[in-house]
C-alpha cells in the first residue's frame, strides 16, 4: 500500500478509537493518531510507534489545516451529533476522505446534505463504517435485489455485547428524540416501542421492538424503499419500560440531565473485554415486503459488534486508501457493495429466504 502514513485516526484515545489503532498496527498499518487530550494520544503513539496530533474540533479552518495531506480521516470521537459537522467540513476543505463509526440518524442525514460539496472536493463521506451499519446496509442491500419492488424494509440485530462509554452517552441523547421510522421517503418521529413483533435474528425467535436506529436513514439511500423500521430483541419488561419514558422523555432534553447521567456513565460504565468479545456473536436480520405482499427475509452471522466495528471500518480505511473513488456522500454497502460484511472476518455469507 503506498503512503501508509497519510491517514488518520482522530479520537484514537476512546474505547473503540483505541481499538482500531492497536488492529491497525497489527496489520503494518501506519495511521497518526489524532484527539482532543495529547498526553492520552501521545501515550498510545509512542506505545505503538505512531506519530500524533492533538487538537480539538472548534474552528473548522483550523482544523483543516491539521488535516493537510491525509487521503483519509477515521473518526471516532463522539458525540458524534457534536464532531462529526466540523470533521465533515474540515475533511471537505481540505480535500481528505471522511469515515466514521456513528448510528446517529441526524449524522447520516447531515453528510447526505453535503453530498455536492463533497462531489465538488472529490470527497468521499461515508459514515457509519462500523456496526451495526455495515451489516444492516449490506443486508438491505441484498434484500432489494432479491425483491426489486419492495415498498417496505424491516432490519434488527441480535447482540449481547455491552456499551462503550461514548455509545452509552449517544442513547442518552436519543431518549428525548423518541423513536424513528421512515414512511413514504421521509423521516418521523414516533413514540417509543413504536411496534412489537416476535423476530428470528438467527438466534430464534424473540419479542421484539422498533428502535431509533441509524438504518432508518441509511437504508434507503442504499435501496431507495420507502418505508424502513428497525429492530432489537427485548424481553416484555424493557418494552414496558421504553413505553413508560414516552411519557417523560422531555426531561432528556435538558443538558444538566444529560450532563448528570453523562458523569454516572462515566463512572460505571466499561467497554467489554477481548475475551468477553470473542463470546459474543452477532446476528443480524432483515425483510423487505412488496405491495403485493412477498416476502424476503435475509440473515448473516458476524462478530461481536465492536470487533465488527474494528475490523470493518479498516476494512472501508484500506479500500480508499487503495482505490480512487468519486467524491460523494456514500453508505457501506453503496461504496463496496452488499457483500462488504462477508470480507470481514468472522461473517458468515448473507442467506436469503
Amino acid at each position: 500500500m503506498k503512503n501508509k502514513q497519510n491517514w488518520m485516526i482522530y479520537g484514537a484515545n476512546g474505547y473503540t478509537g483505541e481499538l482500531i489503532a492497536r488492529e491497525a498496527v497489527r496489520l503494518g498499518l501506519k495511521p497518526i493518531l489524532a484527539g482532543r487530550t495529547q498526553n492520552k494520544v501521545q501515550q498510545l503513539a509512542q506505545e505503538l510507534g505512531l506519530e500524533f496530533k492533538a487538537f480539538a474540533l472548534d474552528d473548522v479552518t483550523q482544523l483543516s489545516e491539521q488535516l493537510t495531506g491525509m487521503k483519509l480521516v477515521l473518526h471516532c470521537a463522539g458525540p458524534f451529533s457534536a464532531t462529526s459537522k466540523p470533521m465533515m467540513q474540515a475533511c471537505i476543505k481540505a480535500g481528505s476522505h471522511y469515515l466514521d463509526i456513528t448510528g446517529e440518524i441526524a449524522v447520516f442525514e447531515l453528510a447526505q446534505s453535503f453530498n455536492q460539496d463533497a462531489e465538488q472536493a472529490n470527497v468521499v463521506l461515508c459514515p457509519g463504517v462500523g456496526f451495526d451499519v455495515i451489516p444492516t446496509d449490506c443486508i438491505a442491500a441484498a434484500l432489494k435485489k432479491a425483491l426489486p419492488d419492495a415498498t417496505h424494509l424491516a432490519l434488527g440485530f441480535d447482540s449481547k455485547t455491552g456499551l462503550s462509554p461514548g455509545t452509552a452517552k449517544t442513547s442518552i441523547e436519543g431518549m428525548a428524540d423518541g423513536g424513528k421510522i421512515r414512511k413514504n421517503g421521509k423521516i418521523i418521529t414516533v413514540p417509543l416501542a413504536h411496534q412489537v413483533r416476535q423476530i428470528d435474528f438467527g438466534d430464534g425467535q424473540k419479542s421484539a421492538m422498533s428502535v431509533p436506529w441509524g438504518d432508518v436513514s441509511t437504508a434507503f439511500y442504499t435501496t431507495g424503499i420507502p418505508n424502513i423500521e428497525v429492530f432489537v430483541p427485548a424481553p416484555s419488561s424493557m418494552i414496558f419500560a421504553a413505553k413508560m419514558l414516552n411519557s417523560i422523555r422531555a426531561v432528556f432534553k435538558y443538558k444538566a440531565v444529560q450532563n448528570l447521567m453523562k458523569q454516572a456513565i462515566e463512572k460505571c460504565v466499561v467497554g467489554p473485554d477481548e475475551e468477553l468479545r470473542a463470546k459474543l456473536p452477532t446476528y443480524v436480520w432483515g425483510e423487505a415486503k412488496n405491495a403485493k405482499g412477498e416476502i424476503k427475509t435475509a440473515r448473516v452471522q458476524t462478530q461481536n459488534a465492536y470487533s465488527l466495528t474494528i475490523h470493518g471500518s479498516l476494512t472501508v480505511a484500506r479500500y480508499l486508501l487503495e482505490h480512487d473513488v468519486k467524491g460523494a456522500t456514500y453508505t457501506p454497502a453503496k461504496l463496496m457493495g452488499s457483500r462488504l460484511v462477508t470480507q470481514i472476518a468472522g461473517s458468515s455469507d448473507i442467506v436469503i429466504s
